[in-house]
């Protein structure tokens, strides 16, 4: 070897480990950068939490990376309506395994209409029918608490439970109909801690349910219903939402799954102990502050440059 090439050799070698070592220092930079933001948005969620008047849970899972966030997210919360979520989950999975159809109708009498949302308590006694997939609707969408009492008298709470434990989320319980105070007076109430139920959102998102595809995607789209309020306010409309939201005095839940582009995300909001003000603000923060984080992240570089979608899927390919 000439001393030439010799002198070529070494100032190669050396280009090759100062490139090694910028790239090596160049990625801890980032990751700690990234790392800063996360940590950020997580002081934002448990100072809301801290400020609010009532005891707050909060469940987050990032669906690109998996990643989680949560506050008081093992302690379990009352639900109101966003129980219904695991019931009409229930109510497909018995479809896809031809325990029911849901085009099978229910007789609509007045011994089973309650008060509280909805429309069905306003209909005639035995006057009509509906199915059990308009009951599913009527449910998601209008929270009617009639159609969601028949439809758990039809696919039996112990069913939604033991679905629900199956799924590793044995915190979500459906223990009790729709409109039962002296149920609420003893304890005895449809419970879920903010882990869990974002976990069945994310399991939707995934479909990774006890149904078959095209029967998971029904549920989503129910889900994805319109329906105005703190979640589907918080993103552009742009976004598909599958949601819903629940309340009853002292108490108000959301359950919810948003298909961000770039980095969709499952969000689960709990509040208790607290005025009804005070919790739907609450919520709403906990919902823009959420999508702002995921905002922020979904279309950023590895140095937090904002490229382009189009750019972004193609290099992902």
């Amino acid at each position: 070897m000439t001393p030439q090439s010799i002198v070529r050799s070494g100032l190669a070698g050396l280009f090759v480990v100062l490139v090694v070592s910028l790239a090596s220092d160049t990625l801890p930079a980032q990751n700690a950068q990234r790392a800063e933001l996360t940590q950020k948005f997580r002081s934002q969620l448990a100072d809301i939490a801290r400020r609010s008047e009532g005891v707050v849970g909060i469940g987050v899972i990032d669906l690109a990376s998996g990643e989680r966030f949560g506050v008081n997210d093992t302690v379990p919360f009352p639900q109101g309506s966003a129980i219904k979520i695991p019931l009409l989950i229930e109510l497909f999975r018995q479809a896809d395994a031809g325990t029911l159809s849901l085009s099978d109708r229910v007789p609509i009498r007045a011994s089973d209409q309650v008060a509280g949302s909805g429309v069905v308590q306003w209909f005639g006694d035995g006057q009509s029918a509906l199915s059990l997939r308009d009951l599913a609707v009527l449910m998601i969408v209008l929270s009617d608490n009639t159609a969601t009492n028949l439809l758990s008298e039809k696919v039996g709470m112990k069913s939604v439970n033991a679905t629900m434990a199956s799924l590793n989320v044995p915190s979500v319980k459906l223990q009790r109909l729709m409109i039962r105070p002296r149920e609420s007076a003893i304890g005895n109430e449809n419970v879920a801690t903010a882990a869990h139920a974002v976990e069945v959102m994310r399991r939707i998102h995934r479909c990774e349910l006890p149904m078959s595809r095209p029967r998971c995607d029904e549920v989503r789209r129910i889900l994805e219903l319109p329906k105005s309020g703190a979640f589907p306010s918080s993103v552009p409309s742009s976004v598909r939402v599958a949601w819903k939201p629940g309340s009853v005095e002292g108490v108000e839940t959301s359950w919810g799954l948003f298909a961000l582009p770039g980095n969709a995300y499952a969000l689960t909001v709990m509040v208790n102990y607290s005025e009804a003000d005070q919790a739907s603000r609450t919520v709403r923060e906990v919902a823009d502050v959420t999508a702002a984080y995921f905002r922020r992240i979904a279309r950023s570089s590895a140095f937090g440059v904002r490229v382009p979608m189009s750019v972004l899927d193609s290099v992902r390919k």
